[in-house]
């Protein structure tokens, strides 16, 4: 998979950035500034919802980095269904006013994609992780270690886009979806990866370090 090219908007914005902005000259030029201002403040939103800036991305070995902007909203032991085993799960809560760009992790081998169905509740509900909407990566590390990344669906999020597939591998930082208007990115670790981050704690994308694993 290619690393994507456009560092500064979404490519998944451009037909809703073009429609409003288009709608907002359009209403100006035909009507005047103050008719055509809720749509030029839509468009600002839009454009700010789509931004997707370049991130530093760090090299020590064994790191697990943030795959999302947002809010740590859980730090836990949970059960990975995907895997079939106890984990160390770690959750991002992403609001509309974060960039939605996912980035991978960790680098390793894609093991499998995994999407599956479901609700549209709120994404900062823990239930979300098990009954929304969502698409699950395994990835293989290079020491062994299996970790399971899941992009979750929100009240809002009705689009999960996924760019990568089993048999790929994925660099850290390397971007491999998108999440449309608001979700939540769950992470799973071994139970031996040692937490960096807490529950509150602001994160962003490939610069936060979310665990070390051992």
């Amino acid at each position: 998979m290619k690393h994507y090219p456009h560092p500064i908007l979404a490519k998944e914005g451009w037909p809703f950035i073009i429609i409003s902005v288009g709608l907002s000259l359009l209403i100006w030029y035909l009507g005047n500034f103050w008719a055509a201002l809720p749509f030029i403040l839509v468009a600002i939103f839009v454009i700010q919802f789509f931004r997707d800036p370049p991130r530093v991305i760090p090299d020590e070995p064994n790191l697990v980095l943030s795959p999302a902007d947002g809010k740590v909203i859980s730090v836990e032991k949970a059960y990975d269904d995907y895997q079939g085993v106890d984990a160390l799960r770690i959750s991002v809560f992403m609001n509309v006013f974060n960039v939605h760009s996912n980035r991978s992790p960790v680098d390793g081998e894609v093991v499998k994609v995994n999407y599956i169905p479901g609700k549209f509740i709120n994404a900062d509900f823990d239930k979300a992780s098990s009954e929304n909407e969502r698409n699950a990566i395994i990835v293989r590390m290079n020491n062994g270690h299996k970790i399971t990344f899941v992009q979750v669906a929100g009240l809002v999020a009705r689009r999960i886009l996924c760019y990568t597939k089993a048999g790929e591998w994925l660099t850290r930082g390397e971007r491999y979806g998108f999440i449309r208007f608001g979700s939540r990115v769950d992470v799973y670790l071994p139970l031996s990866a040692t937490p960096l981050v807490s529950i509150g704690q602001k994160v962003k994308a490939t610069e936060t370090i979310l665990a070390r694993m051992d």
